[in-house]
């Protein structure tokens, strides 16, 4: 049995559709994540799926709950960390934890606080105040009251914005182990890194599901062709190569010109008068995940407007 399946879920706010038949699967232990541009819909997506807002249409199930009618029982048994810090700051880490342990009617509140205090390795710190904390700490305080009631579904918004990248690792290393232990995760991020550390992801782009795969699927299934240039001053012909018939992105990364498009031979006969000149050169490069990101972005179209 699937973790999450869900079938053509729609949400609407007045007139606007902000989610738009968006179907998806999640396997038990699997980590997919969510990705798509700001105001695409994955918060309004992740909320439906942990039953804080019920459908205008479209059905499913959540951890074999159905969406409409046990939404109730969905949020006792999943984990959601959102995007903003919404925990108490002037009580400590230890005072934070037991309050959330009492929400969920953990007893004893003080062993099941420990236990989650040493899993985090937030022991040291149980007596520092929560608004004392920098982003890491505050993002594993975060994570603990998520993963203290033992859920079998976590799903977090954004988890990472705004930490340092070694905070970052270590918080996916913790993601990793959990998962390993059975814990299904469902992740939305715009960092294409963390995408990468995904069992499968699915993407989204104002309201509609565009993608879905592993990474090398929706990279490949993008029909992308990368090429790259190489040699000084290159910024300077970003702007006409961009010009150029066949090309649909032309981005500067330090000293070489990373130009894409879906016809790899009008790309390259574009180019070619380019590679010839004295100092450059011209190499077929990989289409990363950014690459793909860009592409949906340029081409879906604003829900809003």
């Amino acid at each position: 049995m699937n973790a999450i399946e869900v079938n053509g879920l729609v949400k609407r706010f007045g007139d606007k559709t902000v989610v738009d038949h968006v179907s998806m699967s999640v396997g038990q232990g699997e980590i997919v994540g969510f990705l798509g541009p700001n105001g695409s819909g994955k918060t309004t997506t992740i909320r439906l799926m942990c039953g804080l807002l019920t459908p205008d249409e479209g059905d499913g199930r959540v951890l074999g709950f159905d969406l409409r009618t046990e939404a109730l029982r969905i949020k006792r048994e999943v984990g959601y960390m959102t995007q903003k810090f919404s925990f108490y700051e002037d009580l400590t880490i230890a005072e934070n934890l037991e309050f959330v342990a009492r929400l969920y009617q953990l007893k004893p509140a003080r062993e099941h606080v420990d236990r989650t205090l040493e899993e985090l390795g937030l022991t040291s710190r149980r007596r520092q105040l929560a608004g004392t904390l920098s982003g890491g700490w505050k993002q594993r305080l975060a994570l603990a009251a998520c993963i203290m009631h033992k859920p079998k579904l976590l799903l977090l918004d954004e988890p990472t914005a705004g930490v340092d990248p070694k905070a970052r690792r270590d918080f996916w290393d913790e993601i990793h182990r959990l998962a390993a232990d059975g814990l299904t995760v469902l992740v939305s991020t715009h960092y294409m890194d963390e995408a990468e550390r995904c069992h499968r992801i699915s993407y989204i782009a104002y309201g509609r599901m565009l993608a879905a795969g592993t990474v090398e699927e929706v990279v490949s299934k993008a029909g992308l062709a990368t090429f790259v240039l190489r040699g000084d001053n290159l910024h300077q012909l970003a702007r006409e190569v961009s010009r150029l018939p066949g090309v649909e992105q032309a981005a500067p990364f330090g000293t070489t010109l990373h130009v894409v498009g879906s016809d790899a031979a009008l790309i390259e006969a574009s180019l070619e008068p380019i590679a010839r000149r004295p100092g450059i050169s011209m190499t077929r490069g990989e289409t990363s995940l950014e690459d793909v990101f860009i592409q949906f972005m340029s081409g879906a179209r604003d829900n809003m407007q």
